[in-house]
C-alpha cells in the first residue's frame, strides 16, 4: 500500500522528483501532455477508488475487522512486489536485520495510521474524512517547527487556520456525526503526522544500512508491508477479530473476497501510479492534483453512499477542500523561495 497518505506526505514525496524535474523539462515538452494526463488520471482513479472501496467493505458489507482488511491488503502488496522483484522488473533492497531494526519505529506508526484510517472510515462519511485529514497538515507543520526549527510563511499559516475552522464547522454541521469515528480520525491525524516526521529522521539512517546505500520507493513499500504482517497478526488477536472472522458469513461470499482482493491491488496501484505521475510531471503538479483530487472524492462519497447532508455541512466541506488547495499552493511558493 501507499506509505504516504496525507497532503503533507504527498508534498514530501514530491521532493523525490524535484531534482529530476529541471534537467528533463525541455525534453518532456513534446511527450508530457499525453503521459502526464494518463499518469495523472491513473493516480486520481486509484487513489479515489481505494478510499471508496474501503468504505464499501467496512460500511456497506458491515465488515467489523478493519485490521484483518489491512493485513490482507498488505499481504497482497508484498506478494506482488516480491514477484515483480524476482522477475527483475523492479529493484528492491534485501530486508536485513539491521534495516528492520532501524525501520521498525516507522512501521509501527505506519500500521497505526492504516488501522485508525480503517476504523474512522467505518463510522464517518468520505467527505468528512477528507476534510478532517487536513488536521494532519496542522500537526505536521507544528512538528516541523519544534523538531526541525522550520518556519512557515504567512500563507501557509493562513491555510492551516482555514483547515482548522473547516474541520470544526464540518463536525458541528455533520448530520451523520459519530463520536467514535471522529476520535479514530483525530488519532489517525496524529499518527500520520508522526509517521511523516519520523520518516524524515529515519530515512537517512536506513539508507546507510542498506547494501546499495539507497532506499527507493519500491523498497519502502516492501519494507512497510512486510513488517506490518506480524504486527497485524498480533493486533488481530489483541482486538479479538479472530472470533468475528470465524463467525461472519462474509468470508464465505466469493463477491466479498473479490472486493477485498481488488482493494489490495488498488493499494499497491497508488504506489505505482503516484511514482509514475511524479516522474512525468514533478512536485508542483503532483501536490496540487493531490489536493484537487479530494473534491471529486468527497462528491462521489456523498452520492454513492447516500450521505444525508445540509447546506451548512456541504459549505464547510467545500471550504475545507479549497483550504487544502490553498495550502498546497502556499507550500509550493514556500519551497520555491527556500
Amino acid at each position: 500500500m501507499k506509505p504516504f497518505s496525507s497532503d503533507e506526505l504527498d508534498l514530501e514525496n514530491g521532493k523525490l522528483a524535484k531534482n529530476r524535474e529541471k534537467p528533463l523539462r525541455n525534453q518532456r515538452l513534446v511527450k508530457v501532455n499525453n503521459q502526464a494526463l494518463l499518469s495523472g488520471l491513473a493516480y486520481c482513479v486509484s487513489s479515489c477508488s481505494m478510499i471508496l472501496i474501503n468504505k464499501f467493505v467496512l460500511s456497506s458489507y458491515d465488515f467489523n475487522a478493519g485490521i484483518s482488511l489491512m493485513l490482507y491488503q498488505n499481504f497482497i502488496s508484498v506478494i506482488i512486489v516480491t514477484v515483480l522483484s524476482l522477475l527483475g522488473l523492479i529493484s528492491t533492497e534485501p530486508l536485513t536485520w539491521r534495516l528492520i531494526k532501524v525501520w521498525l519505529p516507522v512501521n509501527v506508526l505506519f500500521v497505526g495510521m492504516l488501522i485508525t484510517s480503517m476504523f474512522s472510515l467505518k463510522y464517518i462519511n468520505v467527505a468528512m474524512v477528507t476534510v478532517l485529514k487536513n488536521v494532519t497538515n496542522v500537526i505536521t507543520a507544528l512538528g516541523e517547527m519544534y523538531l526541525f526549527s522550520k518556519h512557515h510563511d504567512s500563507r501557509v499559516w493562513a491555510a492551516l487556520f482555514l483547515m482548522i475552522i473547516s474541520a470544526i464547522t464540518g463536525g458541528f454541521t455533520d448530520l451523520t456525526f459519530h463520536a467514535i469515528g471522529y476520535a479514530w480520525q483525530i488519532a489517525n491525524c496524529f499518527l500520520t503526522a508522526s509517521y511523516s516526521l519520523t520518516l524524515r529522521r529515519v530515512m537517512d539512517t536506513a539508507k546507510q544500512v542498506t547494501k546499495s546505500g539507497n532506499l527507493n520507493e519500491f523498497s519502502m513499500v516492501l519494507l512497510n508491508n512486510t513488517l506490518s504482517l506480524p504486527l497485524g497478526i498480533i493486533l488481530i488477536f489483541v482486538f479479538n477479530e479472530v472470533d468475528y472472522l470465524l463467525r461472519t458469513p462474509l468470508l464465505r461470499l466469493p463477491s466479498f473476497w473479490l472486493v477485498m482482493t481488488l482493494s489490495g491491488f488498488l493499494g499497491l496501484a497508488i504506489s505505482f501510479t503516484s511514482m509514475w505521475f511524479l516522474h512525468q510531471t514533478g512536485a508542483t503538479t503532483y501536490s496540487l492534483v493531490g489536493s484537487l483530487n479530494k473534491i471529486p472524492l468527497s462528491i462521489a462519497g456523498i452520492l454513492l453512499f447516500k450521505v444525508p447532508t445540509s447546506l451548512e455541512n456541504s459549505t464547510s466541506i467545500l471550504f475545507g477542500l479549497l483550504a487544502g488547495v490553498f495550502f498546497a499552493r502556499a507550500k509550493m511558493r514556500e519551497r520555491s523561495q527556500s
